[in-house]
């Protein structure tokens, strides 16, 4: 049994084989920590998990969706060296997403004009975006680079680098959203040339003491994007780079967001939190046609990451629908993975991972509604067996969904 026995991220030693993925708290506030953040990966810390990662860290201003996102810079080395000095005191290792999030974001949180890897407009946002040019593409990557030293100081062992779900990185790497005529578009290798660049400063900067992860995509999840045999290409090319590990995901904000996370979003919980009418109740009208949902089912990327695991030497970290202690068995002793992420069962229990412990038939109580996911783009992530008080609307929206489950 794998799961809970030690496992290297390069130089770096987890105590056991399960890392809290990256995925959004929304628990920021004027792109800066706070106590929430922190408090949230103790808790998780504290319940047993090997590694908990801080999600979506933005490599520069223009890289920022949301002012509770974490903006990568000096001024929060000391309030994120409080969260990693706590996260330590537990026995976890702290880990940090960056990235970029390319045209998902609007001028008045970049910064200014949203740029991406092509100009064009963006409808999820909604804005209008314009392509990077090619002195801006090289400052870009190494802001990514100056991100791994501001991670170094701020006491994190290791970073992990996003480069799918169609943010920046994968738009350069997608067909789909790169649409460009020179060195940097066209030909499979020309569209990683960003990601190249990217990884060159991220490895030369980790050196030998920091561990660094990639998340890239096993598909986009949509006709005219990356399919699997694109992005084994890509994770190919990932693993030449030496980085110590790829996060195995899939699935295009822009295009297709449940590929990602599976399962219905909840329309009405979603735009009540949100604070602009003409947005509310514009994603209320078309909300079901922008966000189609996809069935969700326990290790739903498991089918597609077999493949991955067949082709690479290096290790390879499962995420995607880990509910119980026979899900993550099944991954790291049946399939041959090294570590497992976990996300929703983590949120709803931050102890998890030694309830799993004790119990070997240990099933998370996550209903996979989606509302944790819903009001994230507008305040914390936060399950909604935890929420007190919900409005009636809401309740009768989860009562439904969970009924469709069923």
């Amino acid at each position: 049994m794998k799961l809970f026995t030690p496992g290297k991220i390069g130089p770096v030693e987890l105590r056991n084989r399960t890392i809290r993925s990256a995925a959004f708290e929304g628990m920021g506030k004027d792109y800066s920590p706070t106590d929430m953040l922190r408090d949230y990966h103790v808790s998780v810390a504290r319940g047993g998990v090997g590694m908990t990662t801080l999600a979506y860290a933005g490599v520069c201003r223009s890289a920022l969706s949301f002012t509770s996102q974490l903006w990568l810079r000096r001024e929060i080395v000391p309030q994120l060296l409080a969260i990693t000095d706590s996260i330590h005191a537990e026995g976890a290792k702290a880990s940090i997403q960056i990235g970029h999030c390319g045209n998902m974001t609007h001028r008045s949180t970049a910064g200014g004009m949203p740029v991406g890897a092509s100009t064009g407009f963006n409808l999820y946002s909604p804005t209008f975006c314009r392509g990077l040019k090619p002195d801006e593409i090289t400052r870009m990557a190494q802001n990514f680079g100056e991100a791994v030293g501001i991670a170094r100081d701020a006491g994190f062992d290791c970073v992990e680098v996003h480069a799918g779900h169609g943010y920046l990185i994968s738009q350069f790497l997608s067909p789909y959203t790169n649409r460009r005529r020179d060195s940097f578009g066209g030909s499979p290798a020309n569209r990683m040339k960003f990601m190249d660049m990217c990884l060159n400063e991220v490895m030369k900067a980790a050196g030998n003491d920091m561990g660094v992860l990639v998340k890239t995509n096993m598909r986009d999840g949509f006709k005219g994007g990356l399919e699997i045999d694109d992005c084994l290409e890509v994770a190919r090319r990932i693993e030449a780079h030496g980085v110590h590990g790829i996060v195995l995901s899939g699935g295009f904000v822009s295009k297709a967001p449940m590929y990602v996370m599976r399962g219905e979003m909840p329309i009405y919980s979603m735009t009540y939190y949100m604070k602009q009418l003409w947005l509310k109740y514009g994603v209320r009208l078309c909300g079901k046609l922008m966000i189609p949902s996809m069935p969700f089912k326990e290790l739903y990327f498991l089918e597609d990451a077999i493949k991955f695991r067949r082709a690479l030497k290096l290790p390879l970290i499962y995420v995607g629908g880990v509910c119980s202690r026979a899900n993550a068995d099944t991954v790291l002793d049946d399939e041959g993975f090294d570590f497992v992420q976990i996300g929703r069962a983590l949120l709803n229990e931050p102890d998890f991972v030694n309830r799993m412990r004790r119990d070997e038939r240990h099933q998370s109580p996550c209903e996979h509604i989606n509302y944790c996911i819903a009001r994230m783009y507008s305040r914390e992530m936060a399950c909604h067996q935890h929420c007190k008080d919900l409005p009636p609307k809401i309740l009768k929206e989860i009562d439904s969904i969970k009924k469709r489950n069923s």
